[in-house]
C-alpha cells in the first residue's frame, strides 16, 4: 500500500472516529459501553462509509404489529429506532435508506384483504433493497410471546445463508454487549425477507412487547437509542469482519490514545 493510501485511510478514519464520537455524545451513548470498547467501535466506523444499507422498519399503517401491555404499537416503536439508526448510519458517511419513514405500509390502498397486502407490502420492501443494490438488509421487529417473562434482543437469518449468520451474529453480539442481553444468540429462520433478499440480511427482533419491564424500556428515547447504536456497532463489526486487513481483536486497541 502506498504511503499516500495508507495516509488517506488514516485521515478518512481519524475523521470518523471524531463524528462517531460526538454523535455518542449527543445521544449519550457513551454510557452504555466502556469508553474502549467506544472508541475501538469509532475507530472501526470507517468501514461504512459508501456503503448502502437498507434499514427497514417493520409493519406501518394498517399493519399495527405486536402490541403491548399498554396498548402500544410495534410499528411506533421500531419506526423510531429505525430512524435513529439512519441517523448514526448517515453521519458515519454511510448511506442509510428507510423502506417507510412514517406510519404506512409500501402496498396499494386497493391490494385486497389483509393477507395480500402483507404479502405485496413485504415484496416491496425486499424489492427496494435488491433494486437499490444494497450491501445489507436491516429489518427492525419488537418480539411477542405468550409468557410476559420472555425477554431480550435477538437476531435472525435466512438458513444456509453464510454472509447472514455472520451478521446477525455482529449484531447480536453487540446487542448482548450493550443491552445486557439474557445471553440470546443469532437464530437461523425461514422469514419472507432474509429469503428474497440478495444480500446479506437481518431481522433484530429488539426486545418483547409482552414484557411489561422491556415494553417500558422500548418507549423511552435513551434506551432506542443505545438499541440504535449496538445494531450500529455490529454493522460496523460486520463490515471490520469483512475485511481482514482491518480485522484487528479488540485487545489490538488497549492504549488507542497512542494511535
Amino acid at each position: 500500500m502506498s504511503v499516500f493510501v495508507r495516509i488517506f485511510h488514516f485521515k478518512k478514519g481519524f475523521v470518523i472516529t471524531i463524528l462517531l464520537l460526538a454523535i455518542a455524545c449527543l445521544y449519550g451513548y457513551k454510557h452504555v459501553a466502556s469508553r474502549h470498547e467506544e472508541k475501538y467501535i469509532a475507530a472501526l466506523s470507517w468501514v461504512v462509509a459508501n456503503k448502502l444499507i437498507v434499514i427497514d422498519p417493520g409493519h406501518g399503517g394498517e399493519d399495527p404489529g405486536a402490541i403491548g401491555t399498554t396498548g402500544v404499537h410495534e410499528k411506533d416503536i421500531v419506526l423510531s429506532v429505525s430512524k435513529k439508526l439512519a441517523t448514526i448510519l448517515n453521519e458515519a458517511g454511510a448511506e442509510a435508506v428507510l423502506t417507510r419513514e412514517s406510519d404506512r405500509d409500501l402496498s396499494d390502498a386497493n391490494a385486497g384483504d389483509l393477507d395480500t397486502a402483507k404479502i405485496q407490502d413485504l415484496s416491496r420492501r425486499v424489492d427496494l433493497a435488491n433494486n437499490r443494490g444494497a450491501d445489507i438488509f436491516i429489518s427492525i421487529h419488537v418480539n411477542s410471546f405468550p409468557d410476559p417473562r420472555e425477554d431480550g434482543a435477538q437476531t435472525f437469518y435466512q438458513p444456509g445463508s453464510e454472509e447472514s449468520k455472520k451478521l446477525s451474529v455482529a449484531v447480536q453480539d453487540e446487542l448482548n454487549r450493550f443491552l445486557a442481553n439474557p445471553g440470546r444468540e443469532a437464530k437461523p429462520v425461514d422469514y419472507f425477507a432474509n429469503r428474497m433478499t440478495k444480500m446479506p440480511s437481518t431481522i433484530v427482533e429488539i426486545g418483547f412487547i409482552t414484557n411489561p419491564k422491556e415494553e417500558k424500556m422500548m418507549l423511552d428515547q435513551y434506551y432506542q437509542g443505545k438499541v440504535a447504536w449496538a445494531v450500529y456497532a455490529g454493522i460496523v463489526r460486520y463490515f471490520a469482519l469483512s475485511k481482514p486487513a482491518f480485522a484487528v481483536p479488540l485487545s489490538h486497541f488497549t492504549d488507542i490514545n497512542k494511535i
